[in-house]
């Protein structure tokens, strides 16, 4: 079980099927269905602390709007550093009580960091592909470790957020896909194409660029198996996460061995952060390996 130190976030509370997240300088209020528990500080506590609040349309499981305090911004800017490694990542509030980034993802971002800097430091320029990339945290990681890193969404807007990410942190030279992720592969499979490193961040349900449809559970075995083409059969690595709920880390490293085979070092687990009360949030499962 890994669980990031921040000094940029912080889970305050959680409980009621919400949670009460600190991000930088500004407190939010968002769902989170694992929250089975009872708060820890009181509805007044929360509501003196909060900035921003999320509440779902009625209508949808999904959509919502924010209330916003006076003080909070539709756009602000926290920071991650990791050795070398100094992120800057630009915030906002969506639609969809997203903000642009998941925190618990430091925990990989610092194992991307490391091996891609091992590899350089071996006189190896890592190739790497961030597929489901998002707003990039994972494909930075890489790329300040000084690897070659191909990022992938399926959401024109997205892959911009990733690159404002990749400015702020004064980095440069990403190359930006948008595209169907699995379609992606498989064009790369018959190019013949190699890879150092591929990072698997997988939503539950999504869509491509022109609607293509994808479920995890229906088209994550196909994924597998062009990943295993794609990546370099030695000194290479592979992180691969999981947000379904009933979904198991232990699910996450059947699915690969049985593609990958095993190999010589491997952990899988959960992502989490505790609150002020001591309360776990468990936030996704994580499978990794170097080879």
């Amino acid at each position: 079980m890994l669980s990031p130190v921040w000094s940029d976030y912080e889970l305050i509370d959680s409980g009621d099927f919400e949670k009460l997240e600190r991000w930088g300088n500004y407190i939010t209020v968002r769902p989170e269905p694992q929250a089975i528990w009872r708060k820890s500080l009181s509805e007044r506590e929360w509501g003196e602390m909060a900035t921003a609040v999320f509440r779902r349309d009625a209508r949808s499981d999904e959509r919502g709007e924010w209330r916003l305090g006076r003080s909070m911004p539709q756009r602000w800017t926290v920071g991650f550093d990791y050795k070398e490694m100094h992120l800057r990542m630009r915030l906002g509030l969506t639609s969809f009580k997203h903000v642009g980034l998941f925190p618990e993802q430091a925990e990989n971002w610092k194992f991307i960091y490391d091996t891609c800097a091992d590899m350089k430091a071996r006189g190896r320029q890592p190739r790497v592909l961030n597929l489901f990339a998002y707003t990039g945290g994972a494909t930075l990681a890489a790329r300040s470790a000084g690897a070659d890193v191909t990022h992938v969404d399926s959401v024109k807007q997205v892959v911009s957020w990733s690159r404002e990410n990749m400015e702020l942190s004064g980095l440069k030279d990403v190359r930006w896909i948008v595209d169907d992720a699995l379609k992606f592969v498989r064009r790369e499979v018959k190019r013949g194409n190699r890879y150092d490193g591929i990072i698997l961040d997988p939503p539950a349900y999504g869509r491509g660029p022109d609607g293509e449809k994808w479920i995890l559970e229906e088209n994550i075995g196909e994924m597998l198996e062009c990943c295993a083409q794609l990546l370099a059969p030695r000194d290479s690595f592979l992180v691969l996460n999981l947000y379904s709920m009933g979904l198991s880390a232990m699910l996450s490293r059947s699915a690969v061995n049985q593609i990958f085979g095993r190999p010589a070092a491997e952990q899988f687990g959960e992502l989490y952060f505790t609150d002020r009360g001591g309360k776990c949030l468990p936030l996704g499962v994580y499978y990794r390996f170097k080879r």
